[in-house]
């Protein structure tokens, strides 16, 4: 894999953007290091994995982030998956595109995850709904503790 998985020191504060990466759609959250939380911010539309790179650009330019973290699609058991590999050529492309440090964050079971939480907040679950960016938030606030868990580790 040609991602990091965390910054070399992660020692300071920083904001970062994350992206649960689809071929349809692919969600957006926002958050800081502070607190390790994030927010879901929105879900953009896809072209068979491939953004609309404007829309991108007007994310970066207003929220400002030190960093990028796209979540990579193992497969349960570990393996790659072939939407992993597109995840990381996404991911390589945001790198090109902006020049910001993009970092990889195992996403298994973060849809999951998303689709609980937005039951549990709503009450309900159609089938319509959209978890994309709610996954998303997800992926950063577990890069953000696996971080923070790192850091004290290391004390």
């Amino acid at each position: 894999m040609s991602l990091k998985a965390y910054p070399d020191s992660s020692s300071g504060l920083f904001a970062a953007l994350s992206f649960d990466f689809g071929t349809q759609r692919i969600g957006v959250a926002s958050g800081q290091s502070l607190t390790g939380t994030a927010r879901p911010v929105c879900i953009l539309k896809a072209k068979d994995g491939i953004p609309d790179w404007d829309q991108i650009a007007q994310l970066i330019k207003d929220w400002k982030p030190d960093a990028l973290v796209i979540g990579l699609p193992y497969n349960l058991d570990g393996t790659e998956s072939e939407l992993l590999k597109r995840a990381v050529k996404f991911a390589n492309r945001l790198h090109g595109k902006f020049h910001l440090p993009c970092y990889g964050m195992d996403e298994r079971l973060s849809s999951k995850a998303a689709i609980e939480q937005v039951f549990e907040e709503t009450g309900s679950m159609t089938k319509q709904a959209r978890i994309d960016d709610v996954a998303a938030q997800i992926i950063l606030e577990s890069w953000f503790s696996t971080i923070s868990q790192l850091q004290r580790e290391a004390e």
